[in-house]
């Protein structure tokens, strides 16, 4: 009965006797109380005994994992900022260098149409990186219009005065045109002529063409011939050696 009463209720008999005896209505209700005890001792099952090893492994992996993800925070942080700024540079130069070209296309655009005027517009002030860039000229003799109401020789000769305001912004030691004049007339000829000879003294210009009025201002001709079938041949030919 001793070691009964250890078992159970966790304590000697002789404390049991000691305590005063409850009435019939409480010992039910302890009775009750206890019954409720038991079967909610007996849903929990039985005492995980490594719960503390387990629960200090979980803790240690939530730790990394949380570790982990504050860096990435960071590191993604770091790299909005970093966009941020090289969006506020990238715009900054942007802009910059479209009004370089455009103060240039209004140069250009005249000399190589012979009068008229030229204007480059964002289609999309507030976000200059992703927007598009719309041609607004005034050829001579024509209306006000855009590029897509040209024709075929206007288009090609505004895309030149468009490349060669780019080229102008920042010129190089070389400059190679591959026959660009092979949509312009005999007037558009003379002024693209013109208006290379004005970039010679800065830069080397290579011209490849079969335009013999384009060739005529050219200091060095290089033509490929074919003598014999299938063997090419370089030929060169210095014209002022010929002039002379």
């Amino acid at each position: 009965l001793r070691e009964k009463t250890r078992e159970q209720f966790g304590c000697e008999l002789e404390t049991i006797l000691e305590m005063p005896r409850p009435s019939e209505e409480d010992f039910s209700a302890l009775s009750r109380k206890r019954q409720e005890l038991r079967e909610k001792i007996e849903q929990i099952g039985e005492v995980n005994l490594t719960a503390i090893e387990e629960f200090q492994a979980f803790k240690e992996r939530h730790d990394f994992y949380q570790a982990q993800e504050e860096d990435l925070l960071k590191s993604i942080d770091s790299l909005k900022r970093a966009i941020q700024k090289i969006n506020a540079t990238s715009k900054d130069l942007f802009l910059s260098t479209f009004k370089a070209i455009q103060e240039k296309m209004e140069l250009v655009f005249p000399i190589l149409f012979g009068g008229g005027t030229a204007k480059l517009s964002l289609m999309n002030e507030e976000d200059p990186l992703e927007a598009g860039i719309d041609i607004i000229i005034h050829p001579p003799g024509k209306r006000l219009t855009s590029m897509g109401l040209l024709s075929g020789g206007e288009k090609a000769l505004t895309a030149l005065a468009l490349v060669f305001s780019i080229y102008l912004v920042k010129p190089s030691p070389f400059c190679l045109l591959d026959e660009i004049d092979a949509f312009l007339d005999e007037a558009n000829v003379e002024r693209f002529k013109k208006f290379v000879y004005g970039l010679v003294d800065n830069s080397q210009i290579i011209l490849i063409t079969h335009n013999r009025r384009i060739m005529e201002m050219a200091d060095t001709l290089y033509g490929v011939t074919m003598e014999q079938p299938g063997i090419s041949k370089l030929v060169s030919v210095r014209l002022d050696n010929v002039l002379n």
